[in-house]
């Protein structure tokens, strides 16, 4: 099995993009490390000696320690390097003037989830726009997209439901590395930044991460595996419901579940209806935090047999389809906040579009649904495409 060189990698083996002599920032978590895993921060303070002057983090921290939406961290410091760690998930979510004044490039080395919702994205772009603002730069150094670069799937965010978990209009799994959205969002979206990259080398469209031959390190709480970021952009749509997500389980959106549940119903109401690529298993468990905490909870555990033909935001589509019919006076979905927005649910947030919970909610089938998206997918595709930094 191949092992891909990063992004990190590639830039300490040849750094040639002038840094010697540059204040840096880096923004990163405990999932920017090498393949020795040896930590961004370690190997740029000693590659670059006296150049890193602040660390910056996103969502769930530093560590990666905290466990939930608007769980914000602080900022602290670094006492082993004697740095600042400014958080950008707590009293600000982007980079202020006073942060930007202390480095002339910003480093971003992050692990994305290959979801519309995982905030890495949101971040990366605010910094864009504060490093445009204030004349600096921002090199993002390339990690895979663990989903892989071909398949695409989901409806396009519509303008009027940007947030946090979602700023621009890309379809929920989007297939592009954190660098190639960079590239995008930059050109496409005018933000002017000087954006430079380190792509990485080996890397190719068609490679899961299991393909990489890279160690996975979780970059949030409830990624803990290849497998749950699998089937993470289709179950975090539970998060906008009073359905457990499986937060506080050791199978965090591989299972999913309520204790109104009943699983021989949801059999039943199926048939003889199948998921392309998946199979699910009836499932009991118990949250020690989150929904329904402490109380069983019945449900299903997706498990993934052919990643490439599985659909997960179609899958979990039409499992809350079959749940909102068969439980609707024990349903219901959750109402805001939802990061940091006080009035759109949000469920709406989540998928991008209003629409789909009302055609949800009307009974309307998510075969059509995912047909009506493909328009809007064929369009993204060849906008994005110009950007990429990999073949097949």
């Amino acid at each position: 099995m191949p092992v891909i060189k990063t992004g990190l990698d590639c830039l300490i083996d040849n750094p040639a993009f002038e840094l010697e002599d540059k204040r840096l920032g880096l923004l990163c978590n405990q999932a920017s490390v090498d393949t020795s895993f040896r930590h961004a921060r370690d190997i740029i303070y000693s590659r670059f000696p006296g150049g890193l002057k602040a660390l910056f983090s996103p969502q769930h921290g530093f560590f990666a320690e905290k466990q939930d939406n608007m769980i914000e961290s602080h900022d602290f410091s670094d006492t082993r390097l004697s740095l600042p760690v400014f958080s950008l998930y707590g009293k600000t979510r982007t980079p202020t003037k006073a942060m930007m004044d202390l480095i002339d490039v910003l480093i971003v080395d992050l692990q994305d989830a290959g979801t519309r919702v995982y905030t890495f994205f949101t971040t990366l772009s605010c910094c864009m726009e504060a490093a445009a603002e204030a004349g600096k730069t921002v090199l993002v150094l390339d990690r895979p997209n663990p989903l892989g670069g071909l398949q695409v799937e989901g409806n396009c965010l519509v303008p009027e439901y940007a947030s946090f978990v979602g700023r621009y209009p890309i379809p929920m799994r989007h297939g592009l590395t954190i660098a190639e959205f960079a590239r995008y969002i930059n050109r496409a979206f005018e933000i002017g930044c000087d954006l430079k990259v380190v792509p990485m080398e080996g890397w190719k469209r068609e490679m899961y991460f299991s393909d990489t031959g890279l160690a996975w390190v979780a970059p949030s709480p409830n990624l803990p595996a290849p497998s749950s970021v699998m089937v993470y952009p289709g179950q975090v749509i539970w998060e906008g419901t009073n359905i457990s997500e499986g937060r506080g389980t050791a199978l965090p959106f591989e299972i999913f579940g309520a204790p109104f549940i009943d699983t021989e119903a949801i059999g039943r109401a199926l048939g003889n209806s199948s998921f392309a690529g998946a199979l699910l298993r009836p499932a009991v468990f118990e949250p020690t935090s989150g929904k329904w905490a402490g109380k069983p909870c019945h449900g299903l555990q997706i498990h993934v047999t052919d990643r490439h033909k599985y659909q997960p935001y179609q899958t979990s589509l039409k499992l809350l389809s079959v749940i909102l019919d068969l439980f609707r006076n024990e349903f219901a979905w959750k109402k805001p906040p939802y990061e940091y927005e006080w009035e759109k649910l949000p469920f709406d947030l989540i998928t991008g579009d209003p629409d789909i919970r009302r055609q949800l909610e009307a009974g309307a089938d998510t075969d059509q649904l995912a047909e009506n998206w493909q328009p809007q997918i064929e369009r993204y595709l060849q906008e994005v495409r110009q950007f990429y930094l990999y073949e097949k």
